[in-house]
C-alpha cells in the first residue's frame, strides 16, 4: 500500500470518497481473488459530472482528462472495497472504456489511454499492465463524457 500511496502523492492525486451508485447494482463485487468495479463515470475534482460528447463539444484532450478522472474513481472504489488497503492489488486485469461520442469520432483508444496511463503510473508497469477495450456510444448516464469499469486481481 505504501508504494501506491507514494505514487498517488507524487502525482498529486487525492482519492475521493467512493460515491453511491446511480442505480440498483453493486458498486463492486469481490469474487474470490477478482475485484470487479462497476462503471465509474467521469467526475471533476469538485465531484461534478464531466459531461458532453467527444467529436462535438469535447476535444480528445478533454476526453483523456475525463478518462483519467474515471481511473481515479476506480481506485477510490477499490480502496473502499479493500478496506483502505490498495496494497492488496496484485494486478489490474482489465479496463473497459465507453466514450460518449459522435458517430464519426474515431479516437476512442486515445481517450481511454487517459485511464490506462494513470493506472500504470499509480500501480507500476507490472501491476498496472492490463487488457482493455475502448468503444464509442451515443450516450452515457448523466451525459457523462466517459465511463470505465475494471477488474483487479487481489490478495486474499
Amino acid at each position: 500500500m505504501r508504494q501506491i500511496a507514494q505514487r498517488l502523492e507524487t502525482l498529486g492525486i487525492v482519492l475521493p470518497e467512493a460515491p453511491d451508485p446511480l442505480g440498483n447494482f453493486l458498486p463492486y463485487l469481490l469474487d474470490g481473488r477478482h475485484l470487479h468495479i462497476s462503471g465509474q463515470i467521469a467526475l471533476d475534482p469538485a465531484g461534478d459530472v464531466i459531461t458532453g460528447k467527444l467529436g462535438q463539444a469535447l476535444t480528445v484532450a478533454d476526453g483523456v482528462f475525463a478518462a483519467r478522472q474515471c481511473a481515479i474513481g476506480l481506485l477510490a472504489r477499490a480502496r473502499a472495497a479493500l478496506d483502505g488497503d490498495l496494497g492488496r492489488i496484485e494486478a489490474l486485469v482489465k479496463l473497459g472504456g465507453f466514450v460518449n461520442a459522435t458517430a464519426d469520432f474515431t479516437q476512442h483508444p486515445r481517450v481511454i489511454n487517459g485511464a490506462s496511463d494513470l493506472m500504470v503510473d499509480v500501480l507500476g508497469p507490472v501491476r498496472g499492465a492490463h487488457a482493455r477495450f475502448a468503444t464509442g456510444t451515443p450516450g452515457l448516464p448523466a451525459n457523462a463524457a466517459v465511463e470505465i469499469e475494471a477488474v483487479f486481481r487481489v490478495r486474499g
